[in-house]
């Protein structure tokens, strides 16, 4: 059994609520990432994407320093490290949602992306969450 633990990506990239969406996409692009998780210490209170900036933010002309609070997903699924990849696909596809924060005990310790369970190498996860995710809502 592959678990979350063994394809999450440990090297977290957040910042807090006081963060505007100029510094978020700033941090993105120097990253090469596609989300920032929201954090007030240890506890996660949402996620902010690059889709979210241009569908939440710049669709509707937002100045650029609006408080990423603003547009944040917050309520964030979360899966326990030791979670099958296969049971965390299928989350995904009900949730439809691309990345997946990955919790121990409680606190935020990876997240794992569609492209991890598509790098997974003989498991049919990433075409289990590419489907749920694609339907429309």
């Amino acid at each position: 059994m592959t678990k979350l633990s063994d394809i999450m990506t440990m090297q977290l990239t957040t910042t807090d609520a006081g963060a505007t969406l100029k510094e978020v996409a700033a941090l993105m692009a120097q990253e090469d990432i596609g989300s920032v998780l929201i954090m007030d210490g240890d506890t996660l209170r949402g996620i902010i994407t690059d889709r979210d900036i241009v569908v939440r933010a710049v669709a509707f002309g937002h100045d650029f320093g609006t408080p990423v609070t603003d547009h944040t997903t917050g309520g964030v699924y979360t899966l326990e490290a030791d979670t099958d990849v296969k049971d965390a696909a299928r989350e995904m596809a009900a949730r439809q949602v691309k990345r997946l924060p990955v919790t121990r005990d409680g606190k935020v310790v990876g997240i794992v992306s569609l492209a991890d369970l598509a790098n997974l190498e003989g498991s049919s996860a990433d075409q289990t969450a590419l489907e749920g995710i694609s339907k429309p809502t």
